[in-house]
């Protein structure tokens, strides 16, 4: 059993600044990659920002330079430090898990999300 919790939205004025974090916990295996993803009202998720087990980062253009995604020393924390934020960054934001298992291969689990509301 693997969960994925995050925490951390909530309501923000314009410009203002949010840091959410997301833990995985369980049976985990190895982790192969964690991502943060965004879910606004009539719009499909998209990915925000992810982070491989190299450290490598990647970057939705609309929040370059604004956002900045890291891992805790315990390798299952995720963090995603929101700066400069705009109403366009309201969504429920969601935690994601790519896991490896030995000789079974990988799976991806997903936390239940936490909303991120960015008031003008």
């Amino acid at each position: 059993q693997v969960q994925v919790a995050e925490s951390g939205g909530g309501l923000v004025q314009a410009g203002g600044s949010l840091r959410l974090s997301c833990a995985a916990s369980g049976s985990i295996g190895s982790i192969d990659a964690m991502g943060w993803y965004r879910q606004a009202p009539g719009k499909q998720r998209e990915l925000v920002a992810s982070i491989t087990r190299s450290d490598v980062t990647n970057y939705a253009d609309s929040v370059k330079g604004r956002f900045t995604i890291s891992r805790g020393n315990a390798k299952n924390m995720l963090y995603l430090q929101m700066d400069s934020l705009k109403p366009e960054d309201t969504a429920v934001y969601y935690c994601h898990a790519h896991l490896e298992y030995s000789y079974i291969g990988f799976y991806d689990h997903w936390g239940q999300g936490t909303q991120v509301t960015v008031s003008s």
